[in-house]
């Protein structure tokens, strides 16, 4: 038997289950354009732990939303799930935000599913998996125009949009074959089975210097000065 807490902060949305073997017991998420994941992430822990009446000398793991995603908000889950790693002595399991993102979906065969995160102005962070989510595409930072996904479409019968860029791609892209999913958002309840398996694979991560992927370096703007 493996307790694992799965830790989902990459984006707006403060997402935390607990799992048995890949089987959800608990799950407490809240999305907010305002998010606060520094307040609130630890009581969702503690919340999520009491809905499954386990306390944190059960956990055998940790997994955490590894990104790409929000600087801030990867920062702090990540700084979260270390934390616990090493005080409770338990391993630590990255899970890829678009690998766990795309699991939202239930594709047939030759079908597609391109993951994406919004980033800014046209450009997303995208992947793209097959029906049997096997990354087909690497994850990129990919600035949209009329010719973005061009061989994706051409080779399945259908491609779903999913997440938070994909407005960004249906205002861009016309298709019969596309399919847009625009209000979904990473969750921890799609993160229990993918930890499950890193876990029974010993897939585990080195706790002390383990960071984030964040794909691109992040940017702090300075201030202009005023004349």
């Amino acid at each position: 038997m493996a307790i694992i807490l799965n830790i989902e902060t990459a984006t707006t949305n403060c997402s935390v289950s607990l799992a048995n073997d890949g089987e959800m017991l608990a799950l407490k998420e809240y999305n907010s354009a305002s998010f606060s994941h520094a307040e609130q992430l630890h009581i969702f822990i503690e919340e999520a732990l009491k809905m499954a009446s386990l306390t944190l000398k059960d956990i055998n793991a940790i997994a955490v939303s590894k990104g790409p995603g929000s600087y801030t908000g990867l920062r702090i889950g990540v700084s979260a799930a270390k934390g616990l790693c090493f005080s409770l002595d338990v391993p630590l399991i990255a899970v890829a935000t678009l690998n766990s993102l795309a699991h939202q979906i239930l594709p047939n065969k030759e079908e597609a599913i391109v993951a994406v995160l919004d980033a800014r102005r046209m450009e997303v962070y995208s992947a793209v998996f097959n029906s049997d989510f096997d990354q087909i595409i690497e994850t990129e930072a990919k600035i949209i125009d009329e010719a973005s996904y061009q061989e994706v479409l051409q080779s399945f019968n259908k491609v779903y949009f999913v997440g938070s860029g994909a407005s960004k791609i249906q205002e861009t892209l016309a298709s019969t074959k596309a399919e847009y999913i625009l209000d979904a958002v990473p969750s921890a309840k799609e993160m229990c089975a993918i930890s499950y398996k890193k876990y029974e694979d010993s897939s585990f991560e080195d706790v002390a210097y383990f960071e984030p992927y964040y794909l691109k370096d992040f940017m702090i703007q300075k201030p202009k000065v005023k004349k």
